[in-house]
């Protein structure tokens, strides 16, 4: 299924524009926010995001704790023309195999989650299936390891995944450290434009909007809202 899926978009590129990107996510619940959008419509919800101007959209597809699944992402996969993130706990290649047979331009993948040759190994099943690898971090070590593994796209998460807190003082910290050759991600604590500035001011390429966005009753003037903030860039 892998071989006969045809390549998506480019997910690095397009994270790379005049404005910075919005990866808008596809969320029926967080651990941190419990139920946001049970009944959401994964493929209509996408369409949505991409008619307000989204640079690329993330599907959750962990079920257990986010209600995610795999069939999430081929409704969106088939309903949107631009990059689609298969947002999962990714520990094992057999996974980033299915993300490419589901037709996702990139995976996620934890380096708190994966030790350094594991996350290495990952990286490098993404670049041999033609995905891109979005390597979150929270510290300068972990930053280290996804840039020494040849990670295509750093996120850096301003939610600590064990106590669910949000400190924006982590990408703050983190990503002006991000190479400008490589997309750099601002992830959790977006709501509203102001927070895309604070990301822009830092250097922040991209941000990924959730809950937010899956909220909200009108997903494209969401979008909107949050996609007109110039792009930086980093020295």
């Amino acid at each position: 299924m892998a071989a006969a899926a045809p390549a998506g978009p480019d997910f690095a590129a397009a994270l790379t524009r005049s404005a910075v990107a919005v990866i808008a996510e596809v969320k029926r619940q967080s651990p941190s926010k419990g139920t946001i959008n049970a009944a959401i419509d994964a493929g209509a919800q996408a369409a949505a995001y991409e008619s307000g101007g989204a640079a690329a959209i993330s599907v959750l597809t962990e079920p257990r704790h986010f209600g995610g699944s795999s069939s999430d992402l081929s409704q969106v996969r088939e309903r949107v023309r631009i990059p689609v993130l298969k947002k999962d706990f990714h520990i094992d290649p057999i996974q980033l195999l299915e993300a490419r047979a589901l037709g996702a331009s990139a995976a996620l993948l934890i380096a708190r989650a994966l030790d350094p040759v594991l996350l290495a190994e990952m990286i490098g099943e993404c670049a041999r299936l033609g995905i891109a690898s979005l390597v979150e971090v929270r510290s300068e070590s972990e930053l280290e390891r996804a840039l020494s593994g040849g990670a295509t796209v750093v996120g850096v998460n301003s939610r600590d995944l064990e106590s669910l807190v949000v400190d924006a003082r982590v990408p703050e910290r983190i990503v002006p450290l991000i190479p400008a050759s490589i997309p750099a991600v601002w992830e959790s604590g977006v709501q509203a434009a102001a927070d895309v500035e604070r990301a822009a001011s830092f250097g922040a390429d991209a941000v990924l909007v959730g809950s937010a966005l899956s909220a909200s009753a009108d997903p494209v003037g969401a979008v909107e809202a949050l996609a007109a903030t110039p792009r930086r860039g980093r020295a």
